[in-house]
């Protein structure tokens, strides 16, 4: 069966994309748990390894299972080409040294998610500097431009204040100086946003998040056009070896077919309880870009077909200092009296989540970088799920109150 195509819509793509039945017509995708792939001639391995014949070699270069998920996810994101790989952080490091060398330089978001900010500080070990800029100021991007600047790296909305990026404004300066631009699209996913026909160049995912949606599997992704995926970015993680399991792509699969249906559910609920959150007196300021009163609200409206699923707030708490302890033991008596949502820092799952980001997602970058993206020790992030709303609040009111900040 050959791959649906536009004018199909995102939904008939999520079920039916990226479908090859095998000779026994089966109806689901099937799992090919194989590390290699038997050759009927000595010539015909040698055309293989040649690339002068189509075809599976080795499950590090290339498996059934996992090209299903990558031609999937390329037709629900309108990209040409994509590249699965073991974890987001695995195609955030992928892309970034596909395209880069020691001397060369990168501009990046101050409001990343923590763990990509300390790879970020890794990489500037080997030679590739970067530069951290305001992720809502297209105009410091510009000033950051250097005649060797190689990337333009972000991800909207930010992780956990939910920052909303001028996607089209800054691929326009990534395009007017020859550089390209990566967008993390792990908050959104391509049921809410796809960055490629805002202007971005690549889409780095985090498939562990929306797309898995039920925090089973780890895995990653990269999108763009087929000369990069296939000439620069394909060989990069074939030969460094960053590669995503078949069973893994198996289940990234069935994620997607669901993908719509949860994001619709989980962002209604998240703007609900937003909403909640505005009217509660403990609670100084709600971020969530469905809601009218974040700074961003029409941008993100005009990118995005909702709000998403995740709601940060902050505490009034006592005192005036945002970054001293007792405002973090008020944050964490919150935190540990839900009874309801997990305690985890993990997201994008059915069932809801909430952490404390100050000391679990941005614990490593130290407090001056949290302090520059704004992550202060009043800030809660709730990744909402799909459970009932009223329960939701339930739980947080409950735990509002046992908190007594």
């Amino acid at each position: 069966m050959s791959t649906p195509a536009p004018p199909y819509g995102i939904d008939t793509l999520a079920i039916r994309a990226g479908i090859a039945r095998t000779e026994y017509l089966e109806h689901n995708e099937p799992l090919f748990l194989t590390s290699s792939f038997v050759f009927d001639t000595a010539a015909q391995a040698c055309a293989r390894f040649g690339g002068e014949e189509a075809g599976y070699i080795y499950s590090r270069a290339g498996n059934p299972t996992v090209t299903a998920f990558e031609n999937r996810l390329a037709a629900m994101e309108g990209a040409e080409a994509c590249v699965a790989t073991a974890s987001g952080m695995s195609a955030i490091m992928a892309t970034v040294m596909s395209v880069t060398r020691a001397g060369d330089h990168v501009v990046a978001a101050f409001e990343l998610f923590g763990a990509t900010v300390q790879m970020f500080t890794i990489l500037q070990r080997f030679g590739i500097e970067v530069s951290f800029v305001r992720l809502d100021d297209p105009q410091a991007w510009r000033r950051a431009v250097r005649s060797d600047t190689r990337l333009f790296y972000l991800e909207t909305p930010s992780n956990p204040l939910t920052q909303v990026a001028d996607v089209r404004a800054i691929a326009a300066i990534a395009r007017e100086h020859g550089i390209r631009l990566a967008v993390d699209n792990c908050f959104c996913s391509p049921a809410l946003q796809r960055p490629l026909e805002l202007g971005a160049d690549v889409v780095v995912h985090s498939a562990t998040k929306y797309i898995d949606g039920q925090g089973r599997v780890l895995g990653g992704a990269v999108l763009g056009d087929a000369k990069y995926i296939g000439e620069t970015l394909a060989p990069f993680v074939r030969t460094t070896g960053p590669t995503l399991s078949p069973f893994n792509a198996w289940v990234l699969l069935k994620g997607l077919e669901t993908l719509s249906m949860r994001m619709e559910r989980q962002s209604a609920n998240a703007l609900a309880l937003a909403r909640w959150l505005e009217s509660r007196p403990e609670v100084s300021r709600v971020l969530y870009p469905g809601l009218p009163s974040h700074p961003q609200h029409r941008l993100a409206m005009a990118q995005q077909r909702t709000g998403g699923a995740v709601v940060s707030f902050e505490l009034h708490g006592p005192g005036e200092d945002r970054y001293s302890e007792a405002l973090r033991r008020c944050a964490w008596r919150v935190v540990d009296s839900v009874r309801l949502m997990s305690i985890t820092a993990n997201l994008g799952d059915v069932k809801t989540t909430i952490t404390h980001p100050a000391s679990t997602t941005h614990h490593r970058v130290g407090p001056e970088a949290r302090r520059a993206a704004g992550v202060n020790e009043g800030l809660i992030r709730i990744a909402v799920g799909a459970e009932n709303v009223e329960d939701l609040v339930a739980d947080l009111e409950g735990a509002l109150a046992a908190a007594a900040c």
